[in-house]
């Protein structure tokens, strides 16, 4: 018996659990698959203008195009208006994408702390709050959205639900037991209140945060 073997036997002994009794996940399991939601706001039926107006609010900048393949002109459009050079780093799930044809150098790999721009796609997004939910994963690296100075994001609005409960359900849902390693939500960039109560963007992550949302995904 290894260390953990033994930790999880002498837990098991206190609470009065034989290994291998399947009955308290069974129990959870129904817990869960039966929990009812208690009263909730409404965010209407147009998912995507809530979605684009709550994410404005929490100072990220939407731009909304047609097709996926629009998003390679849509980024060197929004890193030349900003003067930032065309180069970024991004999730390999994008790597077929004209990049060089919109004269972006792009590199599908994980950033680290010299990398300026990230790109990434999304689990899904909440309508609720204006919330990107990301999930972690070999072809999605959580650092392409947490270290950049310039975090964009590309949001299909299929993939727009009406708040975190809808977005946990399709979690489940989807991934079953297979669940990613973290889950991140990104609400705008970063920010901090620390100092004498007054906001500071990009404290503690991205101070850019830019959503391109793609009707045809």
């Amino acid at each position: 018996m290894n260390s953990r073997e033994d930790i999880l036997a002498r837990v098991r002994a206190n609470l009065g659990v034989k290994a291998g009794d399947e009955s308290r996940r069974e129990s959870a399991r129904a817990t869960l698959a039966a929990r009812q939601c208690g009263p909730r706001p409404g965010v209407g039926e147009d998912l995507a203008a809530r979605f684009t107006a709550k994410s404005a609010a929490m100072s990220s900048t939407v731009e909304t195009v047609t097709d996926i393949g629009d998003v390679p002109a849509a980024v060197t459009r929004y890193l030349a208006g900003l003067g930032l050079p065309p180069r970024a780093v991004c999730w390999p799930q994008f790597s077929g994408l004209a990049w060089a044809a919109a004269g972006v150098a792009v590199e599908m790999r994980a950033a680290t702390g010299d990398d300026a721009v990230g790109i990434t796609g999304c689990f899904c997004a909440i309508a609720e709050t204006g919330t990107l939910m990301l999930a972690s994963g070999p072809q999605a690296a959580a650092t392409t959205s947490l270290l950049p100075e310039t975090h964009i994001a590309v949001v299909p609005v299929s993939r727009i639900v009406p708040a975190m409960e809808e977005a946990f359900a399709l979690l489940r849902a989807e991934r079953g037991e297979d669940l990613p390693r973290a889950v991140n939500f990104v609400s705008g960039p970063s920010r901090t209140g620390d100092i004498e109560q007054t906001i500071v963007l990009g404290a503690h992550g991205p101070y850019r945060v830019h959503l391109l949302l793609v009707e045809g995904a």
